[in-house]
């Protein structure tokens, strides 16, 4: 079949509506009728095994005691989301036994947990796996919703702590360098989503008044404990473009208020800026104990991310997720970083979540479809995003590729021959759009090519990857795929002098591609982490 005459059928997809499981990043608790909503508190908390990784889907029950002691018959009840998180509103004041009982842990029963009136209150739960020795009720920590001036918001100590850097390994190996590199890309991309430190400086330059840099340090002489005049002198040196000059002045300030979350944020900001990674991140944690924000918590973990610490980044990002649940950025933030630490699946489900709480955003579409692009198989639940997303801009390129390669994933998977013959076409539609909207897309005529092989069509098939390596720019994985995929249609076609040829070019390109990817990955720093209170992971030598 020519693709000709692929154009000339007209298909109507049938599209299973499926409830969404990921709505609202917390199950809504289910309140009993006879507790009040006026003065109420809330109880928000997660629930994690014994190393910190989150349980899903958990049943946790609240329920309150009478006067005399006994419990009462009022209960409410919630599931954990995919973070372990959970949350009851619309509680009255009183005294409380919190169960968490998860299928293959000990039932965790916590309490009295005594709420007052407009408290928010937050519980963290840890679980025994069941059959495990040690005790069977876990430790309950609380943190009310506002603390003493100064004193860290962030309720539950991070479980690590940031020892210094190293050289970026080159993990991950030829068999896997697709993934690798995409997981670079993603990370990278991640970081873009974050507070933009040149545009923060300039935010806090307009309370700043007008003055010139000489009056900026003549008041820093003149008053050299000054906090105001060391930041005002600092965000001026980092703001044009002399970030190295501003650290000094920064630093003191924030040591002369180191109280000041703001203060430790754009220190945080300036340090990524001057190459020292290890004092950013440190400074990006001590903003976010003092003030538990939705940009602190985000930067931390990006940060974290971006230095490769997958596991600290995934429990930042975790417990911003859980105070900031409608923050799409983190969210997607904390895809990126199951993704990274190989949970597809899991990393699929943070991105769809994202997209399920601003449709608007395009952000959650287009990682979720850069992380498609990569997989053998369909992500579950990417494809009714993707074509969400194809509906609501049909005129973006990539939102039409991307609904298309997710298709062309499900009918590899699903190997039906009727129901190739009903899909194909479609695809091939939302190809082509996408190089209309783009005649550079190189990656669309990659796909395209793909499509027409499979179809056996070399003719079309031919032209289109010519055309992929023609818009390439520069030696990429696009490219050298392009040339592989011509190397087997001449082989096919009976042409071993091109075939061999493209082969030749296949493995210079990628042999190219995969040593600017190891050249950038060099220039990256890891940190090195340590756990805390594990002696376990630190045996005494």
């Amino acid at each position: 079949m020519t693709r000709g005459h692929l154009a000339q059928t007209q298909i109507c997809l049938l599209v299973c509506v499926v409830i969404s499981m990921f709505a609202s990043p917390y199950a809504p608790a289910q309140p009993s009728p006879a507790m009040p909503t006026a003065g109420s508190a809330t109880i928000v908390g997660h629930v994690h095994d014994v190393n910190a990784k989150p349980v899903a889907n958990a049943r946790v029950t609240l329920q309150l005691a009478n006067s005399d002691g006994t419990r009462s018959v009022e209960v409410q009840f919630a599931d954990t989301d995919i973070s372990g998180g959970f949350r009851f509103g619309n509680v009255q004041c009183g005294s409380y036994t919190l169960r968490a009982d998860p299928k293959g842990y000990t039932p965790a029963v916590l309490g009295p947990l005594n709420i007052g009136e407009n408290e928010q209150k937050t519980v963290d739960v840890s679980l025994v796996v069941s059959g495990n020795h040690g005790s069977q009720t876990p430790a309950l920590k609380t943190k009310p919703d506002t603390n003493a001036a100064g004193a860290p918001e962030f309720y539950d100590e991070p479980q690590f702590t940031v020892a210094g850097v190293m050289p970026a390994t080159n993990s991950g190996g030829h068999a896997t360098d697709t993934i690798v590199r995409t997981t670079e890309a993603l990370a990278k991309a991640t970081t873009s989503l974050n507070s933009d430190p040149d545009r923060a400086l300039a935010e806090n330059l307009k309370t700043t008044p007008s003055l010139k840099e000489s009056e900026l340090q003549e008041a820093v002489m003149r008053a050299p404990e000054s906090v105001e005049a060391n930041r005002q002198l600092g965000q001026f040196l980092a703001t044009n473009g002399r970030a190295a000059e501003a650290v000094p002045y920064l630093e003191r300030a924030s040591q002369l208020s180191p109280g000041d979350a703001e203060l430790h944020h754009l220190l945080a900001s300036v340090d990524e800026k001057v190459g020292n990674p290890l004092q950013a991140v440190r400074q990006y944690q001590r903003a976010a104990e003092l003030k538990s924000s939705e940009t602190n918590l985000f930067d931390w973990g990006t940060e974290l991310l971006s230095h490769r610490a997958l596991e600290p980044a995934t429990e930042v990002l975790s417990k911003g997720n859980r105070l900031y649940p409608n923050s799409v950025r983190m969210l997607v933030a904390l895809g990126v970083t199951w993704y990274a630490r190989g949970s597809y699946d899991q990393a699929a489900q943070c991105l769809i979540s994202a997209s399920d709480v601003n449709p608007d955003d395009p952000a959650p579409y287009l990682f979720l479809g850069r992380m498609q692009s990569v997989q053998t198989a369909p992500l579950q639940g990417a494809i009714k995003r993707l074509a969400r997303f194809a509906e609501m801009r049909p005129n973006n390129a990539l939102a039409n590729y991307n609904y298309a390669v997710a298709l062309w994933k499900q009918s590899v998977v699903a190997a039906n021959s009727a129901g190739e013959k009903e899909v194909m076409p479609r695809i091939a539609q939302l190809i082509e759009k996408a190089i209309q909207l783009d005649p550079k897309f190189a990656g669309a005529y990659l796909q395209l090519g793909i499509l027409d092989s499979h179809l056996g069509d070399f003719p079309h098939a031919t032209a289109a990857l010519q055309k992929a390596i023609e818009t390439s720019l520069g030696p990429n994985a696009t490219l050298a795929e392009a040339h592989y995929r011509l190397a087997q249609i001449y082989e096919r076609t009976g042409d071993k002098t091109k075939a061999h040829q493209e082969l030749e070019l296949h493995t210079l390109i990628a042999t190219q591609a995969r040593n600017s990817s190891d050249r950038e990955r060099q220039q990256v720093q890891e940190f090195v982490i340590s756990l805390k209170n594990n002696p376990a992971e630190n045996p005494a030598p």
